[in-house]
């Protein structure tokens, strides 16, 4: 049966094909005119090697490709192609291309590029992903501009400015006995910890950021960069793990219990929300997480709004307020308060935030004014006496690495994510999982063991701190920065957030949030998606069956292969849960003998197909799950 891609994705667009390259040991993947997965005896040696123009507001531009001639033998294969890039007013920028690959473990991609008028830039060139699997905290050896090489290592904590500047290669070992050095020409670089953005990779770009930006390349002057990558040592294959090998998944330890649910309600979903009070209690979140900006028109009314709401359903809440800063802050906050009151709503912590903060400051930017946070802290204390205070960033960890908060003037910090800052295809977006461990152990290794909730997180950016404005996208197409998303109406939505939830498990969180109720981040589906308008989204089960779990005692997983994502939890009465997610593009057999300990036993999978349950056979234990399907176990 050939899936529909709007069931899978929420759309039938679909992401371009890679084309495999192959030259003995060595291999890639072409997509859209750059390299994917640099492979040399089945190991990943590069996550990416990718020419990159960006406009003025950190946007990609996608490029045209022409004149595209790919050629392949045994031992080598090239790829030679022109493209072009239309910026405003009718700028143009055209380059050519080349990539050469050898099975000597030789690879090299020389780009030249020509603007045909002046055309302005945030970034143009090269730019290079390690993967951070097994090579996070490993040695590398850097060789920067002026000659000298310094033995160091890649970050193990995530990095909040950049490990490695002035860059003209760096060296790292792929597997005993074998190294790759990744030498870089035309410009100066650097490198960037991306896990910040919760992308799976370390990422080194060209030209520093202490540089201004954005900047003009000046009409019909050439700019050539060369990236060459040369692997020594032994060639020897290491066989490759196939898809018909079944995904093994047993239990572990036992941890810190399993956090809340929230859902997040802005002012304006409210009455859709109260429309379907049914259906919010069948999903049955422990939280609600109340938006509130003034900055952008809220006040009485939208407190009105949430308070109808919490009225309504008994869960806890949190009013998640941004504060303008404008003036006084105790006048601010206590005018918030106020009005708190005189709407009757009912909260159990409030989080705030500085408006200025959700504004990235990169490096070699001047810090926003903003009162200090103590005082904000100290002003939203005042007003808010009796319940939860929390603070953080309303974005993104990238903003809470690098502006630590007073954590001991909170009761819990708090921190959101997106997939899609820097790349929007499918890989990246499910590579992305990778990164969560590393962002929650570098949060507790600068904020301890004080509580800790996440989100809203969701696949779409529902804020951009990164340039004027999150993108529109009227033709659900994955684009990055966009302010919806199609997947988030598909199955991949589904398994995405099992796995997200799956990585941030061991964090032992007080709260996760990964999803509004209704709107573009909610849990009903809109008009023109698979499901009917009104019915739940796929997501919908991957979140209800989050908040069934919440305060059971988690139980580590394991599992055999990076093909399925799982999560469990034990119930006071000892019933142990588990929910599997198939985070590939393809279906994945999976053998669970050992999680059920031999017994038949019903599994309850969500797919193309629906809801269904499957008996599991106590011989084999032993099922097929197909693209990004997830399934409840007991």
């Amino acid at each position: 049966m050939t899936t529909d891609p709007l069931l899978l994705h929420g759309t039938r667009a679909v992401d371009a094909e890679p084309v495999r390259l192959v030259a003995g040991p060595l291999s890639a993947d072409f997509v859209n005119g750059n390299l994917r997965t640099v492979r040399h005896g089945g190991v990943e040696v590069l996550r990416a090697v990718a020419y990159i123009v960006r406009d003025r507001d950190w946007g990609t531009y996608e490029p045209v490709l022409a004149d595209l001639v790919i050629e392949q033998g045994d031992d080598r294969f090239s790829v030679r192609y022109s493209a072009s890039c239309e910026g405003p007013g009718g700028s143009r920028l055209g380059f050519r291309a080349t990539i050469e690959g050898r099975a000597d473990g030789s690879l090299s991609f020389d780009v030249s590029a020509l603007p045909e008028s002046d055309f302005e830039t945030n970034r143009c060139g090269f730019c290079i992903l390690h993967p951070i699997a097994g090579l996070a905290g490993s040695p590398v050896k850097i060789e920067h501009t002026d000659g000298s090489v310094a033995d160091t290592k890649l970050p193990l904590l995530i990095d909040p400015w950049q490990p490695f500047k002035n860059m003209r290669a760096i060296t790292h070992q792929v597997r005993p006995g074998v190294g790759a050095e990744c030498r870089m020409e035309g410009d100066i670089f650097e490198m960037e910890d991306q896990r910040n953005w919760s992308d799976a990779s370390y990422k080194t770009y060209v030209r520093p950021l202490a540089l201004p930006w954005p900047y003009v390349l000046p009409a019909g002057q050439t700019n050539r960069q060369t990236i060459t990558l040369r692997i020594t040592g032994d060639p020897k294959v290491t066989a490759a793990t196939t898809g018909a090998e079944p995904v093994h998944v047993e239990l572990g330890e036992a941890g810190a219990n399993l956090p809340d649910v929230g859902v997040v309600i802005y002012p304006e979903d409210v009455e859709a929300a109260l429309a379907k009070l049914p259906q919010l209690s069948n999903l049955g979140p422990q939280q609600l997480l109340l938006h509130y900006d003034p900055t952008c028109g809220h006040g009485l009314d939208a407190l009105r709004a949430h308070a109808r709401l919490a009225a309504a359903f008994p869960a806890k809440t949190t009013l998640e307020c941004v504060v303008a800063c404008a003036g006084d802050l105790d006048v601010e906050l206590s005018g918030v308060a106020e009005m708190v009151r005189r709407v009757g709503l009912r909260l159990d912590a409030v989080a705030v935030s500085p408006s200025v903060d959700r504004q990235s400051t990169p490096p070699g930017s001047v810090w926003p004014a903003c009162p200090p946070l103590e005082d904000v802290y100290a002003a939203a204390r005042r007003a808010f006496p009796g319940i939860q205070l929390g603070g953080g960033m309303f974005s993104y960890f990238t903003e809470l690495n690098r502006k630590r908060i007073p954590a001991d003037a909170l009761d819990f910090i708090t921190h959101c994510t997106c997939p899609i800052v820097h790349a929007a295809d499918d890989l990246s977006v499910m590579q992305s999982l990778e990164a969560l461990p590393f962002i929650t152990q570098s949060t507790r290794a600068i904020y301890g063991a004080k509580p800790y909730r996440i989100g809203p997180s969701t696949i779409a950016m529902r804020q951009n701190p990164y340039g004027g404005a999150t993108k529109d996208n009227p033709h659900g197409q994955r684009i990055a920065m966009a302010n919806r998303d199609p997947r988030h109406a598909g199955l991949f939505a589904a398994a995405w957030t099992i796995g997200y939830a799956a990585r941030v498990a061991p964090a032992g969180l007080e709260m996760l949030t990964l999803s509004g109720f209704t709107g573009s981040f909610g849990l009903l589906a809109a008009a023109g998606e698979p499901a009917e308008e009104g019915k739940p989204r796929p997501i919908f089960h991957a979140v209800q069956g989050l908040a069934a779990l919440a305060g059971h005692t988690h139980i580590a997983v394991r599992v055999s292969g990076d093909r399925v994502a799982a999560l469990a939890g034990r119930s006071p009465a000892g019933a142990v849960t588990a929910w599997l997610a198939n985070i590939a593009s393809d279906e994945v057999p999976v053998d669970i003998s050992a999680l059920v300990g031999g017994a038949a036993g019903p599994v309850t999978i969500w797919d193309e197909v629906g809801e269904r349950t499957l008996a599991i056979g106590a011989a084999s234990g032993r099922f097929t799950m197909p693209a990004y399907a997830i399934a409840r176990i007991g």
